[in-house]
């Protein structure tokens, strides 16, 4: 896990100083070395964090041996062992030390860039140039766990870990991009290709860039989630039984091939079901560092969950419970350590887990991807059972409208007898704020657009950006499906897990060198999950079936058979309480004037929502509009 960077082509005798610079940028993703290599053409550098072969060895960027190829890569190759035998067998190599580094760049060397990614397990993102056909290559791993950044014409290319760092080789600040703002206004992050500087993109996940002096960049995918889709429909199970016996070992496997590191390892322990899965598979071996974050709020705390866990494993665990000044510490630092604006406020609560565990260790696990891979956001069951019955309610677009416009206390008063109704089905959320946002939802004309509106903060073109894209329109093409529901689980996997879930952890970790790795999203693992039927993922209002079925042959029940919590944190009362002050001066309505980017009196108009009638439902936008005019202070 590292920060790269790099220039290519465009004859710039600037280039190996700007390089620096952008190393400086990225000295929080590798605080361990700095190195840097350049030749006439091309200037590829590196910020390291060290975790295998912690020797000069290990140090990038890397020569290849037959002195043709140069590496500078973040991440890890979790299969390198296998990789390096392989490459034994065909012929011998004096290797300098033990890197999965190393192996990768020879077998980039003996077979071909895309040949060696696509034989890869791992997360990553790399820049490697040929010296003797002057090409370089840009690869990202399959999911989007680790980022890239670029800019390329036919005269020259330039990349780097975040959009920040890239900057620094730009000859001056572009223009922010009306795409982006739209998607983040909609979605409350950024999604690739799009970054917020307009001509600047992110490499997709699963993708290569071909950049040659001459010719320019061209970008192909090696790898997308719609073929492994498709594969699994060919080939589903046929029981649970079966399912469960081919996935345990699989996820096992690739937990014990992520569990591989040269310094001290831990987890992120949720309470979750996925986090406990890997838990259950991790403990057994040498003691297991776990690592929990809770909340004051009861609602929104599994604290307690995963630290009965953690006792039943023998683990040495490590809590906390963020307070409301650790919220007001942590909330203004948020727009220098997410390069682009980013609004997923489970950022603060994974900015503090992270910083807990980087005091122990380098290295944590996590299980992140289990929700898009087994069906555990329990919105996908809600948003099919709620369409089963909008669909056939007349009037619902009137309806819905005058929900959305009605005042908050009248909705409560008219509607209050529907209180005990939420209760009992576990709404952490007020009753009135809750009918303003199904009356969104509620004029969604097909199922496709009521999936949408469910992950939609603002809706389109968001509150100040008139002909930005829709954010769908970036979208690769689905695949066919066998259930509708299907279709909301690959949206989340092309999307939602790359632009909000990864970049969020990605940006948290690294803020504090700290490396994180999801043995759910190892492509075996991936591939067995499409296998599934729907029923052994989300079976009535039972969300990832198949995990619970593992999890029962190595804990009791009563460990993780609970309602989902999530790691949500209390915004609404953040927001009103110890952030109060903080908010109110970040959107003021003469600074928003100035900046001339949002409109002042719809950002009013939230905040009234938000502060005056105490609507919860208008805190995800008012956390929008902070994170973007956080993100503008600081550039």
């Amino acid at each position: 896990m590292c920060g790269i960077a790099g220039i290519v082509g465009g004859a710039r005798t600037d280039a190996e100083a700007t390089v620096r610079s952008m190393l400086r940028r990225l000295a929080h993703r590798g605080p361990d070395d700095e190195g840097l290599w350049s030749e006439a053409e091309a200037s590829l550098g590196h910020r390291r964090l060290a975790i295998i072969d912690l020797s000069s060895a290990g140090r990038q960027p890397m020569i290849s041996h037959d002195g043709n190829l140069v590496l500078t890569m973040n991440g890890e190759i979790y299969n390198f062992a296998d990789l390096r035998r392989d490459l034994e067998t065909s012929g011998s190599i004096a290797w300098r030390g033990h890197s999965d580094t190393e192996v990768f760049l020879e077998c980039m060397a003996r077979y071909g860039v895309e040949a060696a990614v696509s034989r890869a397990r791992g997360m990553f993102a790399f820049a490697v140039w040929d010296r003797r056909s002057r090409t370089a290559h840009l690869g990202r791993d399959r999911f989007g766990e680790k980022p890239l950044a670029y800019v390329a014409d036919a005269a020259g290319l330039a990349f780097a870990s975040e959009v920040d760092a890239l900057a620094e080789a730009l000859p001056h600040r572009p223009a922010l991009s009306a795409d982006a703002l739209t998607a983040f206004f909609r979605l409350g992050y950024i999604p690739a290709p799009l970054t917020i500087f307009e001509g600047v993109q992110k490499l997709e996940p699963g993708s290569l860039l071909r950049w040659r002096v001459g010719e320019g960049a061209t970008t192909a995918p090696y790898w997308s989630l719609a073929e492994t889709i498709a594969a699994g429909r060919l080939d589903r199970f046929s029981s649970a039984a079966a399912a469960a016996e081919a996935l345990e070992p699989a996820i096992g496997a690739a937990v014990r091939r992520q569990s591989v590191s040269d310094v001290p390892i831990g987890l992120f322990l949720s309470g979750g079901l996925d986090s406990t899965l890997i838990a259950a598979l991790m403990a057994g071996g040498s003691p297991l560092n776990t690592f929990t974050l809770g909340f004051e709020d009861r609602r929104f705390d599994e604290a307690a969950n995963a630290r009965a866990i953690a006792d039943h494993l023998g683990t040495r665990h490590c809590e906390m419970i963020a307070t409301n000044a650790d919220a007001l510490a942590v909330a203004p630092e948020l727009g220098s350590l997410y390069d682009e604006p980013f609004a997923d406020p489970s950022q603060i609560p994974t900015v503090l887990v992270s910083r807990l565990a980087a005091r122990e260790i380098k290295v944590c696990l996590s299980g992140d991807g289990g929700d898009e891979m087994f069906g555990g956001y329990v919105r996908y069951p809600g948003v099919e059972r709620l369409w089963r019955t909008l669909r056939w309610l007349p009037g619902r677009r009137t309806l819905g409208r005058a929900l959305e416009q009605a005042p908050l206390a009248q909705l409560e008063r008219r509607l209050g007898f529907l209180g005990p109704l939420a209760e009992r089905y576990g709404s952490r959320a007020a009753l009135g704020p809750s009918l303003r946002r199904a009356g969104g939802w509620m004029q969604a004309p097909t199922r496709a657009a009521l999936v949408e509106a469910a992950m939609t903060i603002w809706p389109a073109p968001g509150p100040e950006i008139a002909g930005g894209a829709d954010p769908a329109a970036w979208r690769p093409s689905p695949p066919a499906f066998d259930e509708p529901l299907e279709g909301s689980l690959w949206r989340d996997g092309v999307d939602y897990l790359p632009g909000d879930i990864l970049a969020k952890v990605d940006r948290a970790a690294m803020s504090v060198g700290l490396e994180t790795r999801a043995p759910l999203l190892d492509p075996e693992v991936a591939a067995l999950a499409w296998r599934l039927p729907m029923r052994l993922k989300i079976d009535g209002q039972t969300t990832k079936a198949i995990v619970r079925t593992l999890l029962a042959r190595r804990l009791p029940l009563s460990l993780f058979e609970r309602p989902k919590v999530g790691f949500t944190p209390p915004l609404h009362a953040w927001l009103t309480g110890p952030l109060r002050s903080w908010a109110r001066d970040l959107i003021d309505p003469a600074l928003l004037r100035r900046q001339g980017h949002l409109d002042p009196a719809i950002v009013g108009e939230a905040w009234r929502r938000l502060d005056d009638e105490g609507d919860s439902g208008a805190a995800p936008r008012i956390w929008a509009v902070l994170m973007f005019q956080s993100w503008l202070a600081r550039t």
